[in-house]
């Protein structure tokens, strides 16, 4: 009798072992490298990782990845370089994941991305819009518009409709990514015949932006072009706009300047503020407004452009991830990323190219009201 129930007890035990094993999930594990402190970068970086969490939950709760199931470690970069190197170095040899999404600042993505692309480990940044960064190696990829691809656009609209003869330059002189939004932003001004009759600079912590602003209202520009984040830009709009440069004087920002906070932090002023996004929060699509509804339910607020993207990288993610078999073999996972083609997202049909740029046609939004709208001829 005894062995009898030893026995049944030792079968019981044995056949919900086996269960658990084959209910096992495979865990897929995803560095979020996003500042979500240090100031200004912080803007883009919780953004980015509320997008980021919201995808994941999603495609976990759907059951489409079947035993596989998406892990989300976040590190919070500060938006400093040397912090970001240190996070890719604990995420790739300690943490051992798949793929990183970020760092939020082009500059930090210059100085951590080749350790990743040395290491193998497929970086998708939805931040990064300097020249550039898919360069880095054949490992890294974005689904952010570089700002080559969306300033032309937003040019070309702003002379169609104001027929500009004449423009002013400001910019940040100490960071990577303006620096190189300031020379895009002139090529196109000098291909389109625009006039540059002043060019400025400022740096990072500055607040006060009379005396370059001042030298711009004595040139009287037709357009005003900002190479700066979305605080600092926010302040110069409200600057220019206090020291007397008139409505007529148009003002446009870097694809870096979309931020739901530029509104609220630049006023009034930023009515008519003219920039360009590879995502619109009215883009009418099933995904993105399930996109919208997620994101309004778990964050109880409207999510921007870099929150689009970072949800997008997920969606990715999973669909790599699913096309190659789970991640472990990471370089038939980097290639299933790289072959991404039609993927439905919530800007449309999400594909990247041969340089690993995505494949999105660029809105040009105009601010209005406090809210960014879609430009109209």
């Amino acid at each position: 009798m005894k062995r009898t129930t030893l026995a049944l007890l030792l079968s019981a035990a044995g056949a919900i072992g086996f269960a658990g094993l084959a209910k096992a999930e495979t865990p897929v594990k995803i560095g979020i490298v996003q500042a979500t402190s240090g100031g200004s970068a912080a803007l883009y970086g919780v953004m980015q990782k509320n997008g980021a969490e919201l995808a994941i939950d999603e495609i976990n709760a759907s059951g489409k990845l079947g035993d596989y199931k998406l892990i989300g470690i976040h590190q919070d970069d500060g938006g400093d370089r040397g912090q970001t190197v240190n996070v890719f170095q604990r995420l790739i040899n300690q943490e051992k994941v798949a793929v990183i999404l970020g760092p939020t600042l082009t500059t930090s993505a210059f100085a951590a991305d080749p350790i990743a692309q040395k290491a193998g480990v497929p970086v998708i940044a939805s931040s990064n819009t300097a020249p550039g960064v898919p360069e880095i190696g054949d490992y890294i990829f974005r689904t952010s518009p570089p700002e080559a691809m969306v300033f032309p656009g937003v040019l070309a609209y702003v002379k169609k409709k104001f027929a500009p003869k004449t423009a002013a330059q400001i910019y940040g002189i100490d960071d990577v990514l303006m620096k190189s939004a300031y020379a895009v932003h002139k090529k196109a001004l000098e291909s389109e015949g625009i006039k540059i009759v002043s060019t400025e600079t400022f740096q990072k912590g500055d607040v006060d932006y009379s005396a370059q602003l001042t030298k711009i209202k004595a040139a009287n520009p037709d357009i005003l072009v900002i190479g700066g984040l979305a605080e600092e830009t926010a302040n110069i709009v409200r600057q220019a706009r206090q020291l007397g440069i008139p409505p007529s004087t148009v003002i446009m920002g870097a694809n870096a300047a979309i931020s739901n906070k530029l509104a609220e932090l630049a006023g009034a002023a930023a009515n008519g503020f003219v920039v360009g996004a590879g995502w619109f929060i009215n883009y009418d699509s099933p995904t993105n407004k399930a996109f919208l509804d997620g994101y309004r339910k778990k964050y109880n607020s409207d999510p921007d452009t870099f929150a689009a993207q970072a949800y997008t990288s997920v969606y990715v993610v999973a669909d790599a991830v699913k096309r190659a078999g789970g991640v472990s073999d990471l370089k038939k996972f980097r290639d299933a990323i790289a072959a991404t083609k039609d993927l439905e997202a919530n800007n449309g049909k999400f594909s990247f190219d041969e340089h690993r740029e995505p494949v999105i046609q660029p809105k040009v939004l105009v601010m209005k009201d406090g809210k960014f709208t879609l430009a109209t001829d």
